[in-house]
C-alpha cells in the first residue's frame, strides 16, 4: 500500500465512524440516543481506529492540521505534504459519501437542515467568525502540542492510537461545544463537498460562507502548535512563531473588541 493509499483509508475511517455517530444522533428513526458525550467519545475512537488502519505506514496523520504541524517543526518532509493533503481530503469525502449510503433511508425522514448538515461539517453555537476562527486555531493547538507530549513519552507498544483518541475526547468536551471542533480541515472540508454533491433530500444549503474558519483555524492551530512546543520545550525560535504569535494575539484583540462591542449594543 503506497502512503497516498495510507493516509486515504486511515482519513476515510475517520469519517464514516465519526459522521456515522452524528448521523445516528441526529437522523430520525435510528436506534441512537446519545448527546454530546457519546459523539465526542465516537469522535475520539474513530482517531484511535483511523491510526492503528495505518499509523505504521504513514504515522497516521489523518489530519492536514498535523502533517503541517510536524511538517514546520521538521518531523515530516515539506515534499510529501501536498500528497498526504490531497490524500485525507479524498478520504474525508469518501468516507462522507460512505455514511451517505449508511442511513439512506433516514435523509427523507429528517426535515431538520441544520441536523443534517451537521453529519457532514461544522458549524458554530454562536456565530461569530473571528472569534470561532479563535475556537478552532486553540483546540487545533491543543491537537498538535498534544500529540509532541505523547510522542516525547513512551509507552507500551500499540497503545500511542488510544492516547491520541483521549485526547480528542478531552479537546471535544472542554473546547468543542462553540464550533463543533473541526480541528482538521480534511474532517470539515471534504465531508461539505460531499453534502454539497450528494441528493440529500431537504438537505439545504452547505454554508459555504462559514467554511474558510475550519480550515484556516486548524492551519493555524496547527502550525502554531508546532512551533510553540518547539519554541518553549526545545528553545528554538523561529520567524514563523514570531509571526504566527504576533498574528494571534492580534486575532485576540481583535474578537474581544467585537465580542464587547455586542455586549455594549444590547
Amino acid at each position: 500500500m503506497t502512503e497516498f493509499m495510507g493516509e486515504l483509508i486511515g482519513t476515510m475511517i475517520l469519517i464514516i465512524l465519526g459522521g456515522g455517530v452524528i448521523a445516528g444522533a441526529n437522523l430520525k428513526d435510528t436506534k441512537a440516543d446519545g448527546g454530546w458525550v457519546l459523539i465526542t467519545v465516537a469522535w475520539g475512537l474513530a482517531v484511535a481506529m483511523g491510526v492503528y488502519a495505518v499509523g505504521k505506514l504513514t504515522g497516521g496523520h489523518i489530519n492536514p492540521a498535523v502533517t503541517l504541524g510536524l511538517a514546520s517543526v521538521g518531523d515530516f518532509p515539506w515534499q510529501k505534504v501536498p500528497m498526504y493533503i490531497a490524500a485525507q481530503m479524498t478520504g474525508a469525502f469518501i468516507g462522507a459519501v460512505i455514511v451517505f449510503f449508511h442511513y439512506i433511508p433516514h435523509w427523507k425522514d429528517t426535515e431538520d437542515q441544520l441536523a443534517i448538515k451537521s453529519i457532514f461539517c461544522t458549524d458554530p453555537a454562536i456565530r461569530s467568525p473571528i472569534s470561532n476562527l479563535i475556537s478552532e486555531i486553540i483546540g487545533t493547538f491543543v491537537l498538535v502540542m498534544g500529540i509532541l507530549f505523547i510522542g516525547a513519552n513512551e509507552f507500551t507498544e500499540g497503545l500511542n492510537p488510544i492516547i491520541v483518541g483521549l485526547l480528542i475526547v478531552a479537546i471535544g468536551m472542554s473546547l468543542g461545544a462553540t464550533t463543533g471542533y473541526a480541528i482538521n480541515p480534511a474532517r470539515d472540508l471534504g465531508p461539505r463537498i460531499a453534502h454539497a454533491v450528494l441528493p440529500i433530500p431537504g438537505k439545504g444549503g452547505s454554508d459555504w460562507s462559514y467554511s474558510w474558519v475550519p480550515v484556516l483555524g486548524p492551519i493555524i492551530g496547527g502550525v502554531y502548535g508546532g512551533l510553540f512546543y518547539q519554541a518553549i520545550f526545545k528553545g528554538s525560535y523561529t520567524a514563523g512563531f514570531w509571526v504566527l504569535s504576533l498574528i494571534i494575539v492580534t486575532l485576540l484583540i481583535l474578537s474581544m473588541r467585537i465580542e464587547l462591542k455586542k455586549v455594549q449594543t444590547t
